[in-house]
């Protein structure tokens, strides 16, 4: 199947329809029940007209006994069709909530399968709105798509069949109309999805405005910007409200000519089933069994125009799911990839180089670089020289566009992802706590350890002191993204997380560059702790930190432009000597200080 066919409404049935497959039992027996339903709906008018067929030609023969015996067999089918329509009520959503949940499994196991590079350009409200929203209008779909249509079907079927045996060429005349119908539904369907579509969009638009809002709620209430976010989510809104204004405007069009070819049929069948009566073509009780068939036909294409919103809602749920699961897994384990072994943490640089593949942006480019295990590599330069980039080109969180990277003579690209991942440690500026509890936080370093484990972690980044102060030590709630901590501590907990992680590869990415002076003194002495024995990388914003690194490398967007120790690059007196005497002097002015 072309990438078009996969996009277009056949194509992304054709892949829906597959997450039926395990629930095919349970569908077949739903689809049965509509069936029962439908079988319902079709008898009556046959009784109807049997009874009024009786009363004209053979009143006589109606009898007490008669009637019970026709009363009894409705009723039989009545409790036959309750029975269908409790099990089509309850199961079938069942079958239906059952497919959004393995739907949500596979859309998040493909969201953790993604690199930075996807994240980089998409709104997390955006995909908040496919995991939640979407997700539970495919969960109707699923129920009722397979429903209407077989019972659309059936009823369709059902009485054209009936019907034929009365009289052919007033049945063709009614059936006749009904094209017409399904040219005018088809038209306002094309748009309507169009128009879902779009307001799927801004939904998502506003949940990502919302999320941004609320996640810097501090940011907007120290500035006093209040009244700005609520333009900007007046104005959101206000495109929400169009979009959906158009939308119902479409559904007003979609009923209106419905209902014009409701009238249409009626019409019909009263002027054209009189004339047939008139030249004996047809029975008075072949009419009335024929007026309520048009009903019944009627009352089955009202139920297709409600579902139609929803079949529009679904299918937009359904591409919009797809959207993501096309999306390309760029980073993943080549064929025959190995698990890399234990690791002594010599990192290999042979001309590497990276470019942003949306953009065309060139970040790094022949960096040859030879770090040794142990060893402790700062990179220094100014913004955007690539430091943080060739960070993380080690674990693959992007893949290098040239060259190689290798440890322990390894080319990373050929062991598995998990387990070269598991090997390197990161420690960010932008500490993040999930919403749990310290001890939760602390343990995801290393799923599953012990209490004494995580305890010792603690002590090791000295945050053993400060938890312990806490109102419920180690089982306190952090808060939202560990909003209830200060910055020191929540850094001190990720060094603990990484700490009982116990990487062979650090990666210290401007650690302490937020703190202020002393959460800094007492976080630097965790990290010099931390990276201890280990091969470490520290992206370095106050250069005073980096005075004792084995290597200082001078990054910049020619490269690196300067390699040596402190005192060496001191010597030369070039960049790093420039950047590190502006950087002096400006602490000198703050805090009255002057280092050397």
């Amino acid at each position: 199947m072309d990438e078009n066919s996969r996009k277009r409404p056949k194509g992304l049935l054709r892949r829906f329809v597959r997450y039926f497959g395990k629930y095919k039992w349970m569908l077949i027996f739903d689809l049965f029940c509509a069936a029962m339903t439908t079988v319902c709906e079709l008898a009556l008018p046959l009784i109807v007209r049997q009874l009024t067929d009786m009363g004209i030609n053979n009143f006589a023969a109606i009898t007490l006994e008669y009637i019970l015996r026709i009363g009894l067999l409705y009723m039989c089918l009545k409790l036959i069709n309750v029975g269908a329509v409790f099990f089509m009520a309850s199961v079938g959503h069942i079958m239906g909530t059952k497919i959004e949940t393995d739907m949500r499994r596979d859309l998040f196991a493909h969201l953790q399968k993604l690199s930075f590079a996807y994240f980089d350009g998409t709104k997390v409200g955006q995909i908040m709105s496919r995991i939640t929203t979407d997700l539970f209008d495919i969960t109707e779909f699923a129920h009722h798509c397979p429903e209407e249509i077989f019972n659309a079907a059936a009823l369709i079927i059902g009485s054209f069949s009936i019907l034929c045996t009365m009289n052919v060429a007033l049945t063709c005349i009614i059936f006749a109309v009904l094209p017409f119908m399904l040219v005018a539904a088809a038209y306002f369907n094309l748009k309507m999805r169009r128009q879902f579509m779009t307001q799927r969009r801004q939904l998502g638009e506003i949940n990502a405005q919302v999320e941004d809002s609320l996640l810097g709620v501090r940011v907007v209430k120290s500035f006093a910007n209040e009244p700005l976010e609520e333009q900007k989510f007046e104005a959101g809104n206000r495109k929400f409200y169009e979009v959906k204004r158009y939308r119902y405007f479409l559904m007003g069009g979609f009923e209106a000519s419905n209902k014009f070819f409701d009238g249409l049929m009626y019409i019909v069948v009263v002027v054209a089933g009189a004339i047939f009566m008139m030249n004996r073509g047809i029975t008075p009780a072949e009419l009335v069994a024929y007026l309520m068939y048009v009903q019944t036909l009627l009352t089955a294409i009202q139920r297709i125009v409600q579902f139609t919103e929803q079949f529009q809602s679904g299918m937009t749920g359904v591409q919009r799911f797809f959207e993501i699961m096309d999306a390309e897994v760029d980073i993943f384990d080549l064929p025959g990839a190995v698990d890399i072994g234990e690791v002594q943490g010599d990192v290999t640089f042979d001309n590497v180089g990276f470019t942003y593949m949306d953009d065309g942006t060139e970040v790094l480019s022949n960096i040859s670089l030879n770090v040794k295990a142990g060893e402790n590599i700062a990179l220094v330069g100014p913004s955007g020289g690539g430091k943080t980039t060739l960070c993380n080109l080690i674990p693959r969180f992007y893949d290098v566009t040239e060259g190689t990277i290798r440890i322990d003579g390894k080319d990373i690209r050929e062991v598995t992802l998990r387990s070269l991942r598991e090997h390197i440690g990161f420690v960010q500026q932008d500490v993040y706590l999930f919403s749990g509890t310290v001890f939760e936080n602390i343990e995801y370093g290393r799923p599953g350890a012990s209490r004494e484990a995580v305890v010792a972690a603690a002590k090791m980044a000295g945050a053993h002191e400060f938890i312990s102060e806490l109102s419920n030590g180690y089982d306190t709630y952090v808060g939202e993204r560990g909003v209830k901590l200060s910055g020191g501590q929540k850094q001190r907990i990720s060094i603990a997380r990484v700490f009982l992680k116990d990487p062979p590869i650090l990666i210290l990415d401007e650690a302490t560059s937020a703190l202020d002076n002393e959460s800094e003194r007492i976080v630097q002495e965790s990290l010099e702790k931390l990276a201890h024995g280990r091969t470490t990388f520290t992206i370095a914003h106050r250069l005073t930190t980096i005075k004792n690194a084995t290597k200082i490398l001078v990054l910049t967007d020619k490269g690196i432009e300067e390699s040596g120790t402190h005192r060496e690059l001191m010597r030369r007196k070039g960049i790093y000597y420039n950047l590190y005497k502006s950087y002096t002097e400006m602490t000198a002015d703050t805090d009255g200080t002057s280092e050397e």
